[in-house]
């Protein structure tokens, strides 16, 4: 009896959970920086992310840059579209077309900024150490 009790009251707590999950979307895209760059950054992606609790769970891919992917990191901008200090590093397929994954425990006001789009996505590459592809985390 005690089984069946804890059984269903698993059950019920499943969806509850799932339903307290954020999502999110990112595109990535090229931001040159200065006009010398147009040379070295290319490509585009497209990546999703989910807030459990405070984890942000990220995965998308990638494809068109002109040298391989070398890091991809989560950065925290003072506002949208402003570049801003890394908060956690993601899984990144060094080559490019591939793969980016991972997650990372956000603070409370990581939190905050990720709901107020002030959070992104940076891929940079071995031509664009700076920065090849860069995506906001949007609703």
């Amino acid at each position: 009896m005690l089984l069946a009790v804890c059984a269903g009251l698993l059950l019920l707590s499943a969806p509850g959970e799932s339903q307290n999950s954020e999502r999110y979307r990112v595109r990535l895209t090229t931001v040159p920086m200065d006009g010398g760059m147009r040379n070295t950054v290319a490509g585009s992606g497209l990546a999703s992310a989910t807030l459990a609790g405070t984890k942000l769970s990220v995965s998308g891919t990638f494809d068109g840059l002109k040298s391989p992917a070398t890091v991809a990191r989560l950065h925290n901008g003072a506002a949208r579209g402003v570049r801003g200090d890394s908060v956690g590093e993601l899984m990144v397929s060094k080559a490019t077309k591939g793969s980016l994954s991972g997650s990372v425990d956000l603070t409370p006001d990581q939190v905050k900024g990720l709901r107020e789009g002030r959070l992104y996505i940076e891929i940079a590459s071995e031509k664009a150490p700076e920065g090849n592809l860069w995506g906001w985390i949007l609703k």
